[in-house]
């Protein structure tokens, strides 16, 4: 006698998908609730994050205190932006005039001010570990990126995570940052990595061509080879990730929408020009490549180690004058105008933000601001973010939230919201123990609508 099965009717397909999902970290249960909201389409197809690792000074950019004493008001004046009564620091020129476009969040904060690797992992994931520090780690929360890949792999040949131009250390020799990679949701889903740089003569990447003794007929041989090999189910996790990971260097080779997206010397010069002729403009410029070919999420580290760029301890308004605010400004003003341009910052999240801000009070050892985490900024834009919209707001000396203060998990939370990913969306590990993906922060509902 056939019993009739309550709730929705599973596919082979959707049966094939939850296997797959199940190795990657989800399970059924959590497939079946991304069909049953699937009516309510997310309002971002793609992300750009541009991460300034080191720690940006709010004050000197995005949040100046003009009124304030000299101590903390700075070498910088304020200029006006495209939102009337909305201050930036006077090396923002370009930028300031897209403030209509974007969010900004003067109010946030977290529990790290010491390590740079724990502050860059809480604001990358959401988890506020206090000062652990250290390299990233198999049991790592898993990035943005990581995901959403994920949740919606992309509908072309393409990697859904994409990490450039940088594996930012924790200091000079140091191990790689956590924050950036899928941990606990394996090594397949790590970004796929650009470690060139996209603003030199000759930039390419070499793994996206076949080497001289690997012909076409070759290259298949050995990749239906390989299928059959990985189609004896290895019990062993470690095997199971080597044969993801093979596949997945396979369809690299075969893909011509990533090939076609690095061809960066494809773009008129007066627009590399506008991006900056520099690693940072170029990487950013390449993103945006990036994400028109179908990549989901693309982050831009902006330093090779924690201590290299945005940690100014010492010359810090020489620093952010001279080098650190012209290239930023230029790439990211450029990124905004031309997301615009082309129809799509409607459908493009994009995340300016670092680990913590600088301390309001200028140090006495070389004129910098050193780690401040109790109260910084950061923007964002398009993807479903309000535009022309300033949330919260710093105290007199921009050293504590004055009102509506949030927490990084807050700002990841609405992240993840605009990318149509609910932040209680339950993980297993490698132990298959259910982990709750983000277990505090709330989307901001004043910024997504």
């Amino acid at each position: 006698m056939s019993v009739p099965c309550p709730g929705p009717r599973v596919s082979r397909r959707r049966m094939i998908q939850a296997g797959a999902a199940s190795y990657l970290g989800l399970n059924l249960t959590q497939l079946l609730k991304a069909d049953e909201t699937r009516a309510r389409p997310a309002p971002a197809d793609a992300c750009i994050i541009v991460f300034l690792n080191g720690g940006p000074s709010h004050l000197d950019m995005w949040d100046p205190k003009p009124d304030a004493p000299a101590e903390v008001r700075g070498e910088f004046r304020p200029i006006p932006t495209s939102v009337p009564g909305v201050q930036f620091g006077e090396h923002l020129p370009k930028l300031a005039r897209h403030m209509h476009r974007c969010t900004l969040i003067r109010s946030v904060h977290h529990g790290v001010n010491n390590a740079h690797a724990a502050a860059v992992y809480c604001q990358l994931t959401g988890h506020d570990r206090g000062e652990i520090g250290g390299g990233a780690r198999p049991d790592d929360y898993p990035a943005i990126g990581s995901v959403v890949g994920v949740r919606r792999p992309p509908a072309t040949s393409v990697p859904a995570h994409v990490l450039l131009p940088f594996i930012t250390k924790e200091g000079a020799g140091g191990p790689p940052q956590p924050g950036y990679f899928a941990g606990i949701l394996g090594k397949p889903r790590d970004p796929y990595v650009v470690l060139e740089d996209p603003s030199a003569a000759d930039f390419a990447l070499p793994e996206l061509t076949l080497g001289p003794d690997v012909d076409p007929a070759r290259f298949d041989a050995r990749r239906a080879l390989a299928a059959r090999l990985a189609g004896f189910a290895p019990a062993d996790r470690s095997l199971a990730e080597l044969d993801a990971t093979r596949a997945r260097a396979f369809d690299l080779l075969t893909a011509p929408a990533l090939r076609d997206a690095v061809r960066i010397d494809r773009e008129p010069p007066a627009v590399r020009d506008r991006y900056g002729r520099n690693i940072y403009g170029q990487s950013v410029l390449l993103a945006r490549r990036l994400v028109e070919a179908g990549t989901r999420v693309v982050c831009v580290s902006w330093a090779p180690d924690a201590n290299a760029t945005w940690d100014t301890h010492s010359n810090n308004f020489t620093k952010l004058k001279n080098e650190l605010l012209p290239q930023f400004d230029a790439a990211a003003s450029s990124l905004l105008g031309d997301l615009t341009d082309r129809g799509m910052l409607g459908r493009t999240l994009v995340a300016f933000m670092g680990d913590f801000g600088r301390t309001p009070k200028i140090n006495t050892q070389g004129a910098g601001r050193d780690h401040w985490n109790f109260c910084y900024s950061l923007m964002l834009a398009g993807g479903g973010v309000r535009a022309g919209y300033v949330h919260g707001a710093s105290d007199r000396i921009g050293g504590r939230p004055g009102r509506n203060p949030v927490s990084a998990a807050d700002v990841v939370a609405t992240m993840y919201d605009c990318l149509g990913v609910p932040p209680d969306l339950e993980l297993r590990d490698r132990l298959d123990r259910p982990i709750t993906l983000l277990p505090w922060g709330a989307p901001i509902r004043e910024v997504v609508g």
